[in-house]
């Protein structure tokens, strides 16, 4: 993109209508906030079909949860953060 702009887009599958943009901080109030937009707070959910796979498979490739896995009205999750420290809940929807 030039000018130390870069972004990937994410998204389950190529025609998917949602998407998630992430791109590098450019600025250096920007590297700043950098794990800290949400205010401490988890601000991304990834949902899986099976959370105890996806948690060991995430624990071998070196995530740490910051807590055991509990189980909600909604669902089984946990909380862990990414390598920028934004927190995410992993969740196995309820039903």
């Amino acid at each position: 993109m030039g000018g130390g702009k870069r972004w990937v887009r994410v998204a389950p599958h190529p025609d998917a209508e949602t998407q998630m943009l992430i791109a590098r901080a450019a600025t250096p109030e920007q590297a700043a906030a950098v794990g800290s937009h949400a205010g401490g707070r988890v601000g991304y959910f990834l949902h899986v079909d099976d959370f105890a796979a996806r948690a060991d498979r995430m624990r071998a490739a070196g995530v740490v949860f910051e807590e055991a896995p509990r189980h909600e009205p909604y669902g089984t999750v946990a909380v862990f953060r990414d390598l920028y420290g934004n927190r995410w809940d992993l969740i196995e929807p309820a039903g």
